[in-house]
């Protein structure tokens, strides 16, 4: 479990810069350049990631479980997935009517998964995975919307074509990665 929480701490310790310290990362990145340092947010993140998924899968090992759901909890999370696919799409569709209207779409997804992954699943290992991704991904979005505020972002209008790309390719990815990809590479079939 150490390893998974070190893992945790590194990767959204990284990620979470623009939320705890925003001054000190603009003053940062002016100081080493931008390409440094998104390099060296880039091996941190990696470092984090590699040590996450290695510590959850020692940690699913030495399975502790605190409950377990319902079966029905299966399929809300494939509902839930596919929310969380189709919000991940609406990240780099340009001018889809679900980026304008909801503005920061992966942060969204992040926490349709967390929240996803929660409800099916009640071993330790997952309530401190998902757990920490959903309560990063809370702040993640709120400190993005107080930035758009205080930016007086406003955000291109949506176009039919750009939602409907959006929504056709989020189902496709969600089809493919629950009856196919998650069994390959998670090792389990949510669907099958």
């Amino acid at each position: 479990m150490a390893i998974l929480i070190l893992g945790l701490v590194l990767f959204l310790g990284v990620h979470s810069t623009r939320i705890v310290a925003d001054g000190w990362r603009t003053q940062m990145m002016a100081r080493l350049g931008e390409k440094p340092w998104k390099g060296v947010y880039t091996l941190l993140s990696i470092a984090g990631f590699v040590l996450l998924v290695w510590g959850y899968g020692l940690a699913r090992r030495d399975l502790v479980q605190l409950w377990t759901p319902p079966v029905g909890m299966r399929h809300v999370a494939a509902l839930l997935m596919l929310l969380s696919f189709i919000l991940l799409v609406a990240t780099y569709v340009p001018r889809n009517a679900i980026k304008a209207k909801l503005h920061h779409p992966m942060v969204l997804s992040v926490k349709v998964w967390a929240l996803a992954h929660l409800l099916a699943n009640g071993s330790l290992a997952d309530v401190v995975l998902f757990g920490a991704f959903l309560v990063w991904a809370v702040f993640c979005f709120r400190a993005a919307r107080a930035r758009d505020r205080a930016a007086q972002t406003v955000y291109p209008p949506g176009t039919v074509a750009g939602t409907a790309i959006t929504v056709g390719v989020g189902i496709v990815a969600w089809a493919v990665f629950a009856f196919w990809a998650h069994g390959v590479l998670i090792g389990v079939r949510p669907l099958g």
